[in-house]
């Protein structure tokens, strides 16, 4: 019988990346706003999106939510060290939340809000990169508690994690971009992926490189016997997915690129899984440490069984029902 902690563990980690690859490509659709000056274009873009942005954001709820109520130590010890990247990503989430709106209601101040739009977008991906680079880098724990510092987030590290982000998001938004228009905007999409795909793929290869001289504990995972065994095969397909961004690209395919790009995600946040495992926060706490008695993680289990098919099925009739390309004057077909 497997342990609750970790089949929680398992649902919080699925709603963090089903987060990141669903709602990354519309905030890489807002980080691209700059590069589309046309307003036709950026009503196409934010078209693309809006019959689904909203139900992304579902994840992270999910996903901060449960940590909250089934990892309570690792919530209070992570959350006091990532407080200002946190809020600042909020932030971002709420302004360009009232940015998309809004941009639809005015015309005298749509580039206002289209600027408002970019950057609410960009600040979050960013935020994001940088609360992933600190928790990777390792935050300071004793007596069960936050001993680091107020910037400790701040770093070389996180600051490329940050950018990482920002680019990968890129990809994301471009290629479903390139999946959803139509004409010169799909042409520009597909060209951008291209770029984006390069430094997305630059930037994972300068992370991949520089985590495992951050902790003892992820150089024996990635380059020690037998788990460096299981380790070789996520750069091997993280190759096989660049071949298939590439080729979907080159080509003029629609899907694939997309579906690339995804997987290049996937992929990473499956090396973020080898390196921690079993720790919930790296090398401070373990999944068994930080979680909740057992009668707290069953009754909450019966609620996340009902919840989690819930939200899949919502989700996937959503992206069913929205399929196809977006015309420029009626929106989707």
């Amino acid at each position: 019988m497997f342990e609750l902690s970790f089949i929680w563990a398992g649902i919080i980690a699925f709603a963090v990346l089903a987060y990141v690859v669903l709602d990354g490509f519309d905030l890489g659709v807002g980080i691209l706003f700059p590069f589309f000056a046309e307003q036709g274009d950026r009503n196409v873009m934010t078209n693309s999106v809006a019959p689904v942005w909203d139900g992304n954001e579902t994840w992270l709820v999910l996903g901060g939510g449960g940590l909250m109520a089934v990892f309570p130590l690792a919530y209070a010890t992570v959350l006091p060290a990532l407080y200002v990247p946190i809020i600042l990503m909020l932030l971002g989430l709420i302004f360009r939340g009232v940015a998309f709106e809004f941009r639809f209601r005015t015309k005298r101040w749509r580039p206002v809000w289209d600027w408002g739009f970019a950057i609410g977008s960009t600040t979050a991906a960013f935020m994001q990169g940088i609360a992933l680079g600190a928790l990777v880098q390792g935050i300071e724990i004793a007596d069960r508690k936050y001993a680091g510092g107020w910037w400790d987030w701040l770093t070389p590290f996180s600051i490329v994690t940050g950018v990482a982000v920002v680019v990968g998001y890129s990809l994301l938004g471009a290629t479903w971009l390139n999946l959803k228009t139509t004409g010169e905007l799909q042409a520009r999409a597909r060209r951008i992926s291209m770029i984006a795909g390069v430094g997305t793929l630059a930037l994972i290869g300068a992370v991949s490189l520089w985590t495992p001289f951050l902790e003892p504990i992820y150089f024996e995972r990635w380059f020690q016997w037998p788990t460096a065994f299981f380790s070789a095969f996520v750069p091997l397909l993280l190759a096989v997915c660049a071949f298939g961004l590439w080729h979907g690209l080159t080509t003029d395919k629609h899907l694939q690129p997309f579906l690339s790009a995804l997987g290049l995600f996937v992929l990473s946040f499956a090396g973020l899984g080898i390196s921690f495992y079993p720790y919930i926060v790296p090398g401070a706490l373990t999944i068994a440490e930080a979680a909740a008695p057992d009668a707290s993680l069953s009754f909450l289990l019966i609620g996340a069984a009902v919840l989690v098919p819930i939200i899949l099925a919502y989700t996937g009739y959503a992206y069913w029902v929205f399929r196809g390309k977006v015309d420029p004057n009626e929106g989707y077909h």
